[in-house]
């Protein structure tokens, strides 16, 4: 797998667990589901014990761990976003606390990167740095490390107040697959994501959804990233949001060399 991502808002991602569950409506058409049963199913199907041993062993998306990538960031001199577990959850209740605590580790080391940590499970992100504060001794998750949740409908809107509980330098929002019109609470929140469903099966978004979230970003002075539209692919129907690319990040952001 290349080194380098295609996903519009990061530099690289980086796999250290694999596999996941459904939660929620916006995992109906699971990219990374589709890569794991697809392209990427003799990798992750060969890779065993997977860590729950009541779900079939052979199952391509079945959490695993793979601790021989937590060396990755150090091999990659030059500085840049990672976009940490694009084929998992971190928090999902499979991956065992000690393994995210040696993920936290390689973060907390290896600051060149920034790190971009998306999860649909925020309540376990907050326990996690309340019971790992060692980790953190100013108190907070620093600002090279941003800690972010999925919001794909109003249905998981309460999953902003959980990221929102976690003390973090950086938090953010990815509002994608974008499923419904979003009315949120940004304050405490640096950076909110946008993009419409791509795949087989995608659900179309409405115009007025994205503009309505962009709206919300701009009146609260909240940096607004509009992914793409979607479709049968990614880049079916383009990025562009009433004549323009909203390509707006948070502050500290490393340049890729």
């Amino acid at each position: 797998m290349s080194e380098f991502s295609q996903i519009e808002w990061t530099d690289s991602t980086w796999n250290p667990t694999t596999g996941c569950t459904r939660v929620s409506s916006g995992c109906d058409h699971c990219y990374a589901l589709s890569l794991a049963h697809g392209r990427l199913s003799e990798i992750y199907s060969r890779k065993l014990p997977v860590i729950n041993t009541e779900i079939n062993q052979l199952d391509p998306f079945a959490v695993r761990l793979w601790p021989e990538r937590l060396k990755d960031p150090r091999r990659w001199q030059s500085p840049r976003m990672i976009f940490v577990n694009s084929m998992s959850d971190l928090f999902h209740v499979d991956v065992p606390e000690p393994f995210v605590r040696e993920i936290f580790q390689v973060m907390l080391a290896v600051d060149r990167h920034i790190y971009q940590v998306l999860t649909k499970r925020p309540s376990r992100m907050r326990r996690f740095v309340e019971r790992n504060g060692d980790l953190f001794p100013d108190g907070e998750v620093p600002g090279h490390i941003w800690m972010g949740t999925s919001v794909e409908s109003q249905d998981v809107v309460y999953r902003v107040r959980h990221l929102t509980l976690v003390p973090a330098a950086t938090r953010f929002l990815s509002c994608e697959p974008l499923l419904g019109p979003l009315d949120l609470d940004l304050h405490g929140l640096h950076w909110v994501i946008g993009g419409g469903e791509s795949g087989i099966g995608y659900r179309p978004c409405e115009p007025q959804w994205a503009q309505s979230l962009r709206d919300q970003c701009v009146a609260s002075d909240v940096p607004f990233f509009w992914k793409q539209w979607g479709g049968r692919t990614p880049k079916a129907k383009g990025r562009m949001l009433d004549g323009r690319t909203w390509d707006e990040m948070p502050a500290r952001i490393p340049e890729v060399v």
